[in-house]
């Protein structure tokens, strides 16, 4: 983060000033917007209504969950009120007035002054929003340093204070790192942190918690609950109804930039009057729900199948005989079709026996090592999913990228079909990378933002010397068909996508050789629940219809209970527990299972205001049926003309 970002997100003032300037006024509620419109630049030089007409309102010490799409226009507004909007971006119309100020209207001088102390603010990408050669203590001791708070003696202490509140685990060697030593789900701990240093009146909070594990997660909510119990206010833009039911007092509903309803949880969440609120309940996940219960199922058009087929994309030895590419002389015969594990002699397509990671620390964190895999054995199943859960830490990750050779492991032996892959090398593990493809969990670091969407999908293709430049462009397209994206996406570039489409266009290049095996490394955490809904049954019916495997790593278990057959639990690295997923689920052995089973958000909401029973898939399996997005048009469709990130 630029050093005027970074004192744009703490202020600027001292702290008597600060303390006169947002000294309590009679004036209620806290913040109010009235009929705000925000409007971007397009390409084209055209104008995009982002936020059309918004009225809110926050009175102290309360809660409102603002939730919709991808390009509802919830951030926008969040960056509106903050006056923090992206270049391109201006307040057309409305006020937005705090303690009875126009924001709007202020100096940027007087903005400042009211940021960190007055108004906290949680923006949802920790990447961009650290400065990444200033130490995490010292960053969280800026706010406190520019407003007064706190002196360069007691700023350190105070900033440790606040990371231990936001949650992370031995704050105090937290406060010596620097933004890139931190797991994504640290640094976002670390942007709360520095939000709540000055206790605020309001924190606004963009996605706070969507890239966190559920427990952790809990613990940043719980926090927020204790600051609102002392007046604190808290304007929540979330895609999460689970934590929306949960945590808010009220829900707004944003669609297409406007209101469409607004209430409290068990009136939105219990007896929805808008369509749209309906189609957000149905495609959220449920933690109540049976396997592929709560996805529209649908074929695939045989024309999509037909180019997502293992070696249909001109490969010059499949053009002359019809064959597989896996089907070459000279090679095993590897089929990921169901029922093939009759035709290869194995019930796994992916075992991992007794592997062990350690990592060396370095000598500022005392040296020695630290065993991030420990032992662990686990299999996919072959055209099944297995599903790898746990904690921020536990070993998720890294077991992936063993599974992939990406990482070697120091003990233990990877097996593809029974063959162990391990020592591969060369010929042997190029083959490999062909049968096994990655899918990333930030499509923003995935995509090269340079490289139109066509060139980002077609590489492996190129990579590997398949087929001709218009055979390659063609797949290109049946792919971001697939994945639910027209063809005119081909000749964007990445930049100019949202974070939706970005995931979208990883998962259709990692399709692109028609591997075998997928692995899904939290592969929606950051998609709103009608895409996620969209994701998880694309990836069923891709499975169902090619029989491709699926190692899934999550920390969102309502999800893992609809797209897994079976599941791992990992706890610092070590395998908790394993199994059938609705045995795990339904009766978990491990302590640590249970923990993670009752931090799921959702639960505060336990059914419709009228009592009656209800079948579907919103938090805590108590939404309403109802169409599934999956058949609408893709809320974050790429339209004729548009900006990135407008409206997200």
């Amino acid at each position: 983060m630029s050093a005027t970002t970074q004192q744009d997100l703490a202020g600027i003032s001292t702290g008597s000033e600060a303390s006169a300037d947002v000294a309590d006024t009679a004036s209620a509620p806290l913040l109010e917007v009235d009929r705000l419109a925000v409007h971007y630049r397009g390409r084209d030089g055209g104008v995009i209504e982002a936020v059309r007409e918004v009225s809110l309102s926050i009175a102290p010490g309360e809660t409102l969950a603002v939730v919709g799409e991808s390009g509802s226009g919830k951030s926008t507004t969040a960056q509106a009120i903050v006056q923090l909007l992206a270049p391109g971006a201006r307040i057309a119309a409305g006020s937005l007035r705090f303690r009875g100020e126009d924001l709007a209207t202020a100096s940027r001088r007087r903005l400042r002054q009211l940021r960190g102390v007055g108004i906290g603010f949680v923006p949802q990408d920790p990447t961009v929003s650290l400065d990444p050669v200033k130490r995490i203590g010292a960053q969280v001791a800026e706010t406190l340093l520019i407003h007064g708070l706190a002196d360069r003696r007691s700023a350190p202490a105070r900033a440790v204070e606040s990371l231990g509140r936001a949650g992370l685990p031995d704050p105090e060697l937290q406060a010596t790192r620097y933004p890139h030593e931190l797991s994504g789900g640290m640094r976002q701990r670390v942007l709360i942190a520095i939000a709540i240093a000055a206790e605020p009146p309001l924190i606004v909070a963009d996605e706070p918690t969507s890239a966190l594990d559920v427990t952790v997660q809990r613990q940043i909510l719980d926090q927020l609950d204790r600051l609102r119990a002392a007046g604190t206010a808290l304007l929540l833009i979330t895609h999460d109804l689970g934590v929306a039911a949960d945590r808010a007092d009220r829900i707004l509903v944003l669609s297409e930039g406007r209101v469409v309803e607004e209430g409290s949880p068990a009136q939105i969440l219990g007896s929805p009057r808008h369509e749209y609120t309906r189609r957000l309940i149905a495609a959220a996940p449920s933690i109540a729900a049976q396997r592929g219960s709560g996805l529209e199922r649908h074929r695939l058009p045989v024309a999509t199948l037909a180019a997502l087929t293992t070696g249909g994309v001109g490969d010059p030895f499949v053009e002359r005989t019809g064959a597989r590419a896996s089907e070459r002389p000279g090679e095993p015969r590897h089929e990921g079709a169901p029922g093939a594990d009759a035709a290869a002699g194995f019930d796994e397509i992916l075992r991992l026996e007794g592997v062990t990671k350690a990592f060396p620390l370095p000598r500022s964190l005392g040296g020695g090592e630290q065993l991030a895999v420990d032992d662990v054995t686990l299999a996919v199943p072959r055209a099944g999913t297995l599903a790898i859960v746990g904690e921020s830490g536990s070993g998720k990750s890294t077991t992936a990228r063993i599974a992939l050779r990406l990482e070697p492991a120091d003990a233990g032996r990877v097996l593809l079909d029974g063959v162990d892959v391990s020592a591969a090398r060369g010929g042997e593990l190029r083959r490999l990378r062909r049968r096994v493809q990655l899918v990333h969990q930030n499509p923003y670091a995935a995509l090269n933002p340079r490289w139109s969407v066509e060139t980002i999908v077609t590489d492996p293709l190129a990579a590997h010397g398949l087929g001709t430049r218009r055979q390659r462009r063609d797949r290109a397209a049946a792919l971001l068909d697939a994945v639910a994206l027209p063809s005119r996406a081909l000749t964007r570039r990445a930049a100019e996508l949202s974070g939706g489409q970005r995931q979208r266009v990883a998962i259709a290049r990692a399709l692109a050789l028609g591997p075998e095996l997928l692995v899904l490394d939290e592969p929606v955490s950051a998609l709103d629940v009608s895409i996620q809904a969209q994701v998880l049954a694309l990836l069923a019916d891709l499975q169902a219809e090619l029989g491709v495997s699926y190692l899934f790593i999550s920390h969102d278990l309502a999800v893992v209970r609809q797209i897994a057959d079976t599941v791992a639990v990992l706890q610092r690295g070590r395998l908790v527990e394993q199994g059938d997923v609705d045995t795990v689920f339904s009766s978990p052995v491990a302590d640590y299972t249970r923990e993670l089973l009752a931090a799921i958000p959702g639960t505060r909401f336990a059914g419709p205001a009228d009592g009656s029973s209800r079948s579907g898939t919103g938090p805590s399996g108590t939404g309403p049926s109802g169409t599934s997005p999956s058949h609408a048009t893709p809320p974050d469709a790429i339209p004729a003309s548009d900006t990135p990130g407008a409206s997200r």
